[in-house]
C-alpha cells in the first residue's frame, strides 16, 4: 500500500482487523479495524479501540494478538516479539529501544520502551518535492490590504507594551472596549492588549533582549492590526518609539509614555481617547479579493496523542502543501519536537545550507537542555504519555507530519520575518503558546493547532483552527475543537478529503469566519514572548 499524505517517506497504513478488507491507498483505515500498522516492518501497531486484556485482535498476516493487559486507544501494541534492547519502529522509523523483552499482544509503552539513538543518515536535499499548482481557479481569500502592501485576515486595534510596566495601564485602557460598545463599529474585531513580564533588566544587545525586540517589533508590524497604540513607561530599557516606524502595516498609529502623560490614571484617559479617534476611521476599512499566494499559514500542535501522527497532523500536510502549490506559505516550529526526525526534513531542504541551519538549531537546543538539568527526551509531557506517545522521537515522527512533502526553502530564527514562499522552519520552543507567539511574530496570518488531548489556545489578532486528532475528543470538548479529524479513524473521511476541508476551512477563516477560539475572545493572555538570557 502506497504512503499516507504527511507519514515519513517508506511508510505504508496496513490496518489490521477481525476480518480482512481492501482499501483505497489514501483512504486511511477501514471502519472497525481493531489495530493499524503504519509501514511494513513495524513491530508496533496502533490501538484504534481500546482492546481488553484476552481479547484476540487480528495482526500482521492474519496471525492472532492476544493483549495481555489493556491496551487504550491510541496507544502501541506489539505486534512481534522484540528482544530487550532492540530497537523499535513506527512509521518506518526508530522510536525507542526496548528496554525488557516484548511479547507480541504487549502494551508498548514506558515501562518497556525508552529513548534510544536514532541513528539515521543525513542526506540534504534527496527528496525534494514542490507540490504542483492544484487544477482549477485560483482561490482568493476576503482579506485586508495594508498602506505597506501587506494582506491581513482580520481588522483589530492592538494596544502594545514596551515593559511590563505599561502593562496595567495597557489593559485598563482595553477593557474599556468590551462588550456592546464596540456594536457601532462592527468591521473592527475588536480592541487588545498585548502584555508581557520583560522589556527591563535585559542585557542591551544580547540574544534575550534582540528575540524580545523582534517579537514586540514583529506583531506592531502585523497586518491584522489595523490600529495600533504603544504603551512604555518611558525608563525602560526597549523605549516604546523603536517599535514604531514607516514600515508598520496599521493606518493608524499613536505612542503614549505614561512618565510623559502624567501617570496611570492619565495615560488611561488619553488611551481611551486615542483609541476613540480610531474606530470611526478603522471601521472603514474593507475586505477585498486576495489571491492565496498571500497567505500565511502557522502550523503548530499541543496535547499530542497517538493519533495525532495519523490523523490531525497528516492532514494538515496536505493542506499545506496545497496551500504551498498555490504559492502560498506555511511554517513549521518547535525545534524540540522535530529531534529524531530531522534527517526526514534535512532531505527535503532546497540547499545544504538550509539543512545544516536545522541542524545548528538542534544542537543549540541539545546543548541548552542539558545546561538545564534535561534532555529533549524530557518532553513527551505526562498527557503526551496519557495519550499514547512514549518517546521524543516517536511524537517528532507525528509532528513533522503537520508539513506535507514540500521542500524546506528556509530556516529561521524565533519571531523572524517569515518570507515565502514556500515551507518554512521557524526555531521556537516547543511551549505553545511561546511558540505560535512566535509564529505569530514572524508574519503568520492564520494559525492550525492539532490537538489530541484537548487545547484551548488563542493567538488574536491571528484566529487559530483547532483540529482535533480523534472523534472522542471532538465529542468531549466540541465547543473548543474546529474540525474534527477523528473521522479519518472512524472511516468515513480520507486524509485527502480532510486536507481539502482544511484548507477550504483556512479560506473561509482568512476570510472572516470565526473560530472557537475567537469566539471566546482568547488569544490577549496567550501572548508569550521567549525570555531568554540573564536578567540583571
Amino acid at each position: 500500500m502506497s504512503s499516507l499524505p504527511g507519514v515519513p517517506a517508506g511508510s505504508t497504513a496496513e490496518p489490521h482487523s477481525e476480518s480482512p478488507h481492501s482499501e483505497n491507498p489514501q483512504s486511511g483505515p477501514a471502519r472497525h479495524t481493531a489495530v493499524l500498522r503504519l509501514a511494513d516492518g513495524d513491530e508496533v501497531g496502533v490501538a484504534l479501540r481500546l482492546l481488553p486484556a484476552g481479547e484476540p485482535v487480528e495482526g500482521p498476516g492474519g496471525s492472532v494478538l492476544v493483549p495481555a493487559a489493556n491496551i487504550p486507544q491510541g496507544h502501541k501494541l506489539a505486534l512481534a516479539d522484540i528482544a530487550a534492547g532492540d530497537r523499535v519502529h513506527k512509521y518506518g522509523q526508530v522510536i525507542g529501544q526496548a528496554t525488557t523483552p516484548i511479547t507480541a499482544g504487549d502494551h508498548v509503552h514506558s515501562h518497556n520502551l525508552a529513548m534510544a539513538e536514532a541513528g539515521q543518515d543525513i542526506e540534504f536535499g534527496t527528496a525534494r518535492f514542490q507540490p504542483p499548482a492544484p487544477d482549477g481557479p485560483r482561490p482568493v481569500f476576503q482579506g485586508y490590504r495594508r498602506r505597506n502592501g501587506r494582506a491581513g485576515t482580520r481588522n483589530y486595534i492592538g494596544i502594545l507594551t514596551s515593559v511590563n510596566c505599561s502593562a496595567s495601564t495597557a489593559r485598563m485602557i482595553a477593557d474599556q472596549f468590551r462588550g456592546p460598545v464596540l456594536d457601532a463599529f462592527p468591521n473592527i474585531d475588536g480592541v487588545m492588549a498585548l502584555t508581557h513580564s520583560s522589556g527591563c533588566g535585559l542585557v542591551a544587545g544580547s540574544e534575550g533582549a534582540e528575540i524580545l525586540f523582534r517579537t514586540l517589533s514583529g506583531y506592531s508590524h502585523h497586518p491584522n492590526f489595523a490600529g495600533l497604540l504603544v504603551v512604555g513607561l518611558g525608563c525602560e530599557m526597549l523605549q516604546a518609539d523603536r517599535l514604531i516606524d514607516a514600515e508598520i502595516s496599521a493606518e493608524l498609529v499613536e505612542r503614549l509614555v505614561i512618565q510623559e502623560s502624567g501617570g496611570v490614571r492619565a495615560s488611561v484617559r488619553a488611551g481611551v481617547e486615542a483609541v476613540r479617534r480610531m474606530l470611526p476611521v478603522l471601521n472603514e476599512c474593507r475586505r477585498e479579493p486576495i489571491d492565496v499566494s498571500e497567505l500565511v499559514l502557522g502550523m503548530n500542535c499541543g496535547g499530542s496523542d497517538g493519533y495525532s501522527g495519523i490523523t490531525a497532523n497528516p492532514a494538515l500536510g496536505v493542506a499545506s502543501d496545497r496551500l504551498v502549490g498555490w504559492g502560498g506559505t506555511s511554517v513549521l516550529a518547535e525545534t524540540p519536537e522535530v529531534f529524531g526526525a530531522e534527517h526526514l526534513l534535512a532531505a527535503r531542504a532546497v540547499t545544504r545550507t538550509v539543512g545544516e541551519r536545522l541542524l545548528d538549531r538542534l544542537g543549540w537546543w541539545q546543548e541548552y537542555a542539558l545546561r538545564g538539568g534535561g534532555s529533549l527526551d524530557n518532553n513527551p509531557s505526562p498527557g503526551n504519555k496519557a495519550g499514547g506517545l512514549t518517546t521524543i522521537l516517536e511524537k517528532s515522527l507525528g509532528a513533522v507530519a503537520k508539513a506535507g512533502r514540500a521542500e524546506l526553502t528556509d530556516v529561521i530564527g524565533y519571531a523572524d520575518r517569515i518570507r515565502g514562499p514556500g515551507l518554512v522552519f521557524m526555531d521556537t520552543p516547543g511551549y505553545d503558546p511561546v511558540s505560535v507567539t512566535g509564529i505569530v511574530a514572524g508574519g503568520a496570518t492564520v494559525v492550525c493547532f492539532t490537538t489530541g488531548r484537548g487545547s484551548v489556545l488563542g493567538c488574536r489578532p491571528v484566529p487559530s483552527i483547532k483540529l482535533g486528532t480523534n472523534t472522542e475528543l471532538y465529542r468531549r470538548m466540541a465547543e473548543d475543537i474546529d474540525i474534527n479529524c477523528g473521522e479519518i479513524i472512524d472511516g468515513g473521511t480520507d486524509l485527502q478529503e480532510m486536507g481539502e476541508r482544511i484548507f477550504h476551512r483556512i479560506l473561509a477563516t482568512a476570510s472572516g469566519r470565526q473560530t472557537v477560539s475567537e469566539e471566546l475572545e482568547l488569544g490577549q493572555d496567550e501572548f508569550v514572548p521567549w525570555q531568554l538570557g540573564a536578567v540583571t
